[in-house]
């Protein structure tokens, strides 16, 4: 009989710890999550510093006065791979009327994101997230995810998914600065 109560309270132990650990990480993952507010239309822009393929370091707020289009992207992204080209095409056009694109990968390897630029004609600034600081910032699940920036440094647009390239140049058009 005593070894019948040993085992049930052993169990009891093990059942009150499992339950003690459970409710501790569902409250930590809580706040973990609260961590960065979810970012909308009309938010400033939270600034960040990356550095491009070349070494040289890109801060969002030294592009206050142009457009921003700030793409989070991944090689192995299919929508990624599709709106590359048409990215490239419409930097060349938009370029020189102050908007620019920052494009952001997340913390893959410097030669693979190198590959996959020198493939898909990436001719803007190509920037890796290594930390995923910046993804956790701006709250980027899906990729691609874009940030449309206006000149202020204010969000105007977020979109999710694929661009056409006609989607593009009319993101490009919308924070072209006046």
């Amino acid at each position: 009989m005593n070894n019948k109560k040993r085992n049930r309270f052993i169990f009891r132990v093990i059942t009150l710890s499992l339950l003690a650990v459970a409710t501790i990480f569902t409250i930590y993952t809580g706040f973990a999550k609260e961590k960065y507010d979810v970012l909308q239309v009309g938010d400033d822009a939270p600034d960040f510093a990356l550095v491009d393929l070349d070494g040289k370091e890109h801060q969002l707020s030294t592009y206050k006065g142009q457009g921003v289009f700030l793409n989070f992207w991944g090689s192995w992204c299919a929508p990624c791979k599709k709106e590359m080209p048409a990215m490239g095409r419409q930097y060349e056009v938009y370029k020189n009327d102050g908007v620019q694109i920052l494009a952001v990968n997340i913390a893959e390897p410097d030669f693979k994101v190198r590959a996959f630029a020198g493939q898909y004609g990436m001719v803007f600034p190509t920037l890796i997230d290594q930390t995923k600081s910046v993804m956790q910032a701006y709250n980027v699940k899906p990729l691609p995810t874009t940030f449309l920036i206006n000149p202020e440094g204010k969000i105007v647009r977020i979109i999710t998914g694929e661009m056409s390239e006609s989607d593009i140049k009319g993101y490009m058009e919308e924070i072209k600065p006046d």
